[in-house]
């Protein structure tokens, strides 16, 4: 966590030392919540190793599956961490899972004393931002076929750990399409 906070060049050394040390690591086991519908979003993780997904249930009860946060970045119900309501989504481990966490009110503690703070979640905020308005132009104007060679272009290694199921509902396509697919990819 400490190179990705540094790779920003705004934090200081005593800064990302500070938040280090608000922090703790957590194990997380496969198919276990980082949190649940209902539930108010008090903490942010980096995940340093291990895939998460992050679904809701539509209107039918089924499982829809928006994102997948891999090792390296950071994971929260965004929307309930900003607003302190309940979420309406679920993110959960699908594999086993190394996670830094940080409570809200430390990240706002910091935030209070320094201006860095408050510039690197503006640029973490925009950053998740240009990522959910290219996931939706991607779902509105390329292929299935497109997104899945793209997913195996940016994470070839995680495919196989993603369940075809939550695949298939990741691409908005059945799981009898995603296996047309893969069998095209397979040659």
């Amino acid at each position: 966590m400490e190179e990705y906070l540094r790779s920003f060049n705004i934090l200081t050394e005593q800064e990302i030392t500070l938040a280090v040390d608000a922090g703790s690591y957590r194990t997380v086991k496969k198919n276990e919540y980082f949190i649940r519908e209902g539930q108010v979003c008090r903490q942010v993780a980096f995940v340093r190793s291990g895939i998460f997904r992050s679904f809701y249930y539509n209107t039918q009860g089924e499982e829809i599956t928006y994102c997948f946060t891999f090792d390296g970045t950071f994971v929260t119900a965004y929307s309930s961490f900003i607003t302190q309501q309940e979420t309406v989504e679920n993110i959960c481990a699908i594999t086993d899972a190394e996670i830094f966490v940080i409570p809200k009110s430390a990240i706002e503690q910091f935030e209070k004393t320094s201006i860095n703070w408050l510039r690197l979640t503006k640029m973490i905020a925009e950053q998740e931002f240009l990522k959910m308005e290219q996931r939706v132009f991607t779902l509105l104007k390329e292929s299935a076929e497109n997104r899945y060679a793209e997913l195996m272009e940016k994470h070839p290694d995680y495919l196989m750990l993603i369940p075809l199921n939550q695949l298939a509902s990741y691409l908005g396509i059945t799981q009898r399409h995603l296996s047309r697919i893969r069998r095209a990819y397979a040659f």
